[in-house]
């Protein structure tokens, strides 16, 4: 995953939302209050990452949601289905410091290399 950059959807505009610092807002989920931001991205099929943004594969994603302590709480499915190569996700954490901690990723890239034996490597942030 790489090319990490912010994304500011309409739906932040709405009374849902109550903007705590730039590009983090804090929304109430089924699972309750939470804090969330959305982030595009470009997934590495070379390094057995998904081919289109339509089909976003399990690693590293599953690893970073585990990393730090979040869950996807949008995938923006229209967006992803009309998109060629940016993927774009929602992702939220009931910290607040988590979610700042997914911020930290814009710029940088995730990389988790599939071994010899089909087994993935560690998680890499960059």
């Amino acid at each position: 995953m790489k090319n990490f950059r912010a994304y500011e959807p309409e739906k932040y505009n709405s009374p849902d939302y109550t903007k705590i610092s730039e590009g983090i807002y804090e929304y109430r989920s089924a699972l309750g209050y939470c804090f969330v931001t959305s982030l595009s991205f470009e997934q590495e099929p070379e390094l057995g990452e998904g081919s289109s943004p339509a089909h976003i594969s399990q690693y590293p994603l599953e690893e970073l949601l585990d990393e730090y302590g979040g869950w996807v709480e949008d995938f923006y499915s229209e967006l992803n289905k009309s998109s060629d190569k940016t993927c774009y996700h929602e992702f939220a954490s009931f910290f607040l410091v988590e979610i700042e901690n997914f911020r930290e990723l814009i710029g940088k890239r995730v990389t988790m290399p599939v071994l010899e034996d089909g087994s993935y490597g560690p998680l890499t942030i960059e």
